[in-house]
């Protein structure tokens, strides 16, 4: 099937940023660079890196030239955490590790992550807190031969975003996710540990994230106490 010059050259550069040619929040050559490696005009790699660009792979600085998105950034680092408090001012978060194992993964999570039916899966547990209240209960499972080395301790003396801890020490780019969201109401270890009545109204989210190549690496079910907080969303 046909495809556009520019779209050719988009993919030719999300092959080199999976292949880690270009780092995270590191630069990409300038356009005319660009244009003169795949022997096309600017305005061919122009439309490409803008393309990128709106689907928040790379950041244009002004002035300064277009660097591979990092979850270290601060207009990335939130990209997917959808929750927003009701008053509108940015929260203090706050995380805690519950639990980190490397485990089988069970049957309905190998599937969703491309697994062996017997392959091995890191299994991680974390309350995070806005303002020193327990706001969301993360149950995430990844690939265990990707994330062989994370254990509890590590995540412990990372203070930053996880998912710049990915980038930085596993070569994880989280890129694209699709979640299902619905209403549940809590059970007794999760009104516990997210501190309100069990019966308590939540939102219960599973994010199923890819990296390039939209290979699948993280299913994340998430319950949200929306207290204080709303679920936000943008449709273009």
């Amino acid at each position: 099937m046909f495809s556009p010059l520019y779209q050719q050259i988009k993919a030719l550069l999300l092959q080199s940023l999976d292949r880690g040619e270009w780092k995270p929040g590191e630069a990409i050559p300038s356009e005319f660079e660009l244009a003169s490696r795949f022997q096309v005009s600017q305005g061919t790699v122009r439309k490409a890196v803008d393309e990128l660009a709106a689907e928040n792979l790379l950041l244009r600085r002004q002035g300064k030239g277009t660097f591979v998105a990092t979850h270290s950034e601060r207009r990335v680092r939130y990209r997917f955490l959808r929750l927003a408090p009701d008053n509108g001012k940015p929260p203090v978060s706050t995380s805690r590790i519950l639990d980190c194992r490397h485990v089988r993964a069970p049957a309905d999570v190998a599937h969703l992550l491309d697994l062996h039916p017997t392959g091995q899966a890191v299994n991680l547990r974390r309350v995070l807190s806005f303002n020193q209240i327990p706001t969301v209960l993360d149950d995430i499972w990844l690939p265990g031969s990707v994330f062989n080395g994370l254990t509890a301790e590590s995540l412990a003396r990372y203070h930053g975003p996880m998912y710049a801890l990915f980038e930085s020490e596993f070569g994880i780019s989280m890129v694209r996710a699709d979640e299902k969201i619905r209403a549940v109401s809590a059970a007794a270890e999760q009104a516990t540990l997210l501190e309100v009545a069990p019966g308590s109204p939540l939102l219960f989210v599973e994010r199923l994230s890819y990296t390039y190549g939209d290979r699948p690496v993280e299913v994340r079910r998430g319950a949200y106490v929306t207290t204080q907080f709303h679920y936000r969303n943008s449709l273009n």
